[in-house]
């Protein structure tokens, strides 16, 4: 952006999305605060995740990779098995001959840590505890003002504050995700029979359950269900229900090694609601910008979420690098990233829904033969982003 000064940014919100979006903005040389709700660092420590081809090289851009690449361990190939248990596919997956973009599976606090650890190296302050209440835009720039009376002025302000984003609510109140129609558990297990080794990903098309799980090379499966039902009734998750109980009997119905794997848990089966935005909800009003989930959250059935959320960042940076003001990156921004995070909503709820079959990785995710070149100069960092057409009045 012109001007002498570097622009000073505000990002709510201090999870995968907001921290990867500040570690962009730095690089991009604006002043950047990340202001987090939690009073810690921990968020969804349970959970695991897989960062795609597309988030390794979006991680690359921001010069973060080294850190995560330390944690979590990587995935090059996808087994499909039918309910029968047989093997209907085996290929590779992503970017797998290159060692610095393939899948990575990793748990959600691991990658959060990574990320607040490479922040706090480079000098970006990360206030905890910071509860947003309001966000005002005026004429010389934007205020936030939070539960404990304080207030912060800045140039900009992005919302990276998740599923219940405080930020959405201010700028288009009653604009929530929905239920996207399945509930998704998740555990641990110890070594079980038919896992297929490290390195690869299973995928489990079962008769009232897709599953799937991978082993770490400490022996450890990591593992997910999702099953088509009626949404957890608000707080439910949280009363710790015997998850294990209820999904067993479902994955019992088929010949696969899912049921094993579960029955092994070692610790508590854990479980959520998946859940998306609405396709062409606002993303933007004045010098405030929502990303990741708080903008276009999806289903989990593509696995993309956080690897799209590190995609928003590096595209926001540029954007806010490259083009003269907020209203211009920002405009930027949304053209560039709208059609392909809402693919991967229609795609990923198609799937939760059953109106389209997971038979090999979704058309999101970069597969080795066919590297998506639109892709790859929009997060190249040495690459400028080009400007959004006029909008219409």
């Amino acid at each position: 952006m012109s001007g002498t000064d570097p622009t000073k940014a505000l990002v709510i919100g201090g999870g995968i999305a907001g921290t990867a979006a500040a570690l962009g903005l730095h690089k991009a040389g604006h002043d950047v605060t990340v202001y987090e709700a939690h009073p810690d660092t921990a968020e969804d420590i349970g959970a695991f995740l897989t960062l795609a081809s597309n988030g390794m090289r979006a991680l690359a851009q921001l010069d973060a990779a080294d850190a995560v690449t330390t944690v979590g361990f990587p995935l090059t190939s996808l087994r499909l098995l039918d309910s029968r248990g047989t093997e209907l596919a085996h290929t590779p997956l992503g970017e797998m001959t290159d060692p610095d973009l393939r899948y990575r599976c990793l748990r959600r606090g691991e990658l959060l840590a990574a990320l607040q650890g490479a922040a706090v190296r480079r000098g970006i302050r990360l206030r905890h505890g910071a509860r947003l209440t309001d966000v005002t835009d005026g004429p010389h720039g934007v205020t936030a003002r939070f539960a404990d009376g304080s207030t912060a002025r800045a140039d900009l302000v992005v919302g990276a504050d998740g599923l219940n984003s405080t930020v959405r609510r201010i700028l288009t109140p009653g604009v929530r995700p929905a239920y996207a129609g399945q509930r998704v558990f998740y555990g641990y297990s110890g070594a079980a029979p038919g896992t297929g080794g490290t390195g690869v990903i299973t995928m489990v098309r079962g008769s009232e359950a897709a599953f799937g799980h991978a082993v770490s090379p400490t022996g450890q499966t990591y593992w997910f269900a999702r099953v088509s039902t009626e949404p957890l009734p608000a707080g439910e998750a949280a009363r710790r229900a015997p998850w294990r109980e209820e999904l067993l009997p479902l994955l019992r119905k088929d010949a696969t090694p899912a049921a094993d794997i579960v029955a092994a848990s070692e610790g508590p089966v854990m479980v959520t609601n998946a859940t998306e935005m609405p396709l062409g909800a606002v993303w933007r009003r004045g010098r405030t910008l929502l990303i990741g989930d708080a903008a276009h959250a999806a289903s989990p059935a593509t696995g993309q979420g956080a690897s799209m959320a590190l995609e928003d960042a590096v595209v926001l940076a540029k954007a806010l690098r490259d083009l003269p003001d907020a209203q211009a990156a920002f405009a930027a921004y949304e053209r560039h990233r709208r059609p392909r995070v809402e693919h991967n909503i229609t795609v990923s709820g198609g799937i939760s829904r059953g109106t389209r079959t997971p038979s090999r990785p979704s058309p999101v995710m970069a597969r080795p033969a066919e590297p998506d070149e639109a892709l790859i100069r929009q997060l190249a960092w040495d690459i400028v982003l080009p400007a959004a057409p006029p909008e219409r009045p």
